[in-house]
């Protein structure tokens, strides 16, 4: 990526954007309150949901941790 698209990218960052460490720090809560209650989870942690509409690695730590979650039911 070049500096140009690097600093479009950050222009586009919602506000609400948490940032990969704390979203990775809440992803466990994040997964059982979507698990529950996916509109719940987005209203108890918009921050990480926002982050987590924008960075696909840790979409897919989310997705990770749901289908374990699912496969302990």
């Amino acid at each position: 990526m070049n500096a140009t698209g690097a600093i479009a990218r950050f222009l586009e960052t919602d506000p609400r954007d948490v940032g990969c460490d704390e979203a990775v720090e809440l992803l466990h809560v994040y997964a059982e309150l979507v698990a529950a209650d996916p509109e719940v989870a987005a209203q108890r942690l918009p921050g990480v949901a926002v982050h987590l509409a924008a960075c696909g690695p840790c979409h897919e730590d989310l997705v990770g941790l749901l289908t374990a979650l699912s496969d302990d039911g």
